[in-house]
């Protein structure tokens, strides 16, 4: 756990995808990180993951147990393309199943906190329908949650439907269950406040006493993704004191390898500043 009050963890998709568990979580623990984020996004590659037989999954836990770096929280954005707010029954079945296995499979190599996509639907117009089909199988995506012991935690996106903490709080008195909270992604807050008006600090303590953790990440105005740390407008000081305020202990950075040769350069890079911005604070 180390010395420090808060612990810090790093985004899969910072490194190439061809390295092996084993580097992976070498080099997360190399670049300065305490544990590393797993994704599991919408391509075929990674949803993949969530039918790995027995025998692929204890290779990871061999990994973890080897390198001493923890997988401890899950990035689930697989839902883009399968939400849970689809009328078509084979897409809503499927999101149900990927909601399934993918607590399944948090369970078994020490996933503590999933990040669920806060959206209805994604690449359709969203409805009234899409919107209560969504709040149905919320219900029953946090029952397989609290069976397995699993914390879902809603990311606030970059799409008007949970652009906010205020949003994603909708949704969370709606179900009403210590196990579906909130894991904030503080640069998306920060292009939210350039539209509605609202402090990140305001939109935060909305949130105050269901907040799990929060993605640390650099954003422009209207651009969410792929930003280097330091050239844009995420105001982290600030924000990591209302959250340390509110009891958050773990944070990821998330940024993305896309080709950069000095790519492990960028890893410790990314630790070093991030440190610089949570030591600040706690």
């Amino acid at each position: 756990m180390g010395n420090r009050e808060y612990r810090l963890g790093m985004y899969e998709k910072s490194m190439p995808k061809e390295l092996s568990w084993q580097e992976k979580l070498r080099i997360c623990k190399e670049s300065g990180f305490d544990w590393l984020e797993i994704s599991i996004d919408e391509t075929d590659e990674k949803l993949a993951r969530l039918d790995w037989s027995q025998k692929e999954r204890n290779e990871l836990k061999a990994a973890i147990f080897q390198t001493g770096v923890p997988i401890h929280t899950m990035c689930l954005s697989g839902h883009r393309k399968y939400p849970l707010g689809d009328l078509d029954p084979w897409i809503e079945k499927r999101s149900l199943e990927i909601m399934e296995k993918a607590i399944d499979l948090a369970q078994d190599i020490g996933v503590h906190i999933i990040q669920l996509a806060g959206y209805d639907v994604y690449y359709k117009e969203g409805n009234e329908d899409t919107k209560e089909r969504f709040k149905s199988n919320l219900i029953k995506a946090t029952i397989m949650a609290a069976k397995a012991g699993i914390l879902l935690g809603f990311e606030t996106m970059e799409t008007p439907f949970m652009d906010t903490v205020e949003k994603a709080m909708e949704y969370v008195k709606y179900v009403h269950s210590p196990y579906l909270q909130i894991y904030p992604d503080i640069g998306n807050l920060t292009n939210a406040e350039k539209i509605y008006g609202t402090s990140v600090v305001e939109d935060l303590s909305k949130g105050n006493g269901h907040i799990l953790a929060a993605h640390l990440k650099e954003t422009v105005p209207g651009k969410y993704r792929e930003i280097p740390f330091g050239t844009g407008h995420t105001d982290y000081v600030k924000d990591i004191i209302v959250l340390k305020e509110m009891g958050v202990r773990m944070f990821t950075g998330e940024f993305w390898y896309t080709g950069q040769e000095n790519w492990q350069d960028i890893c410790k890079q990314a630790a070093s500043f991030l440190r610089k911005q949570l030591d600040q604070v706690f």
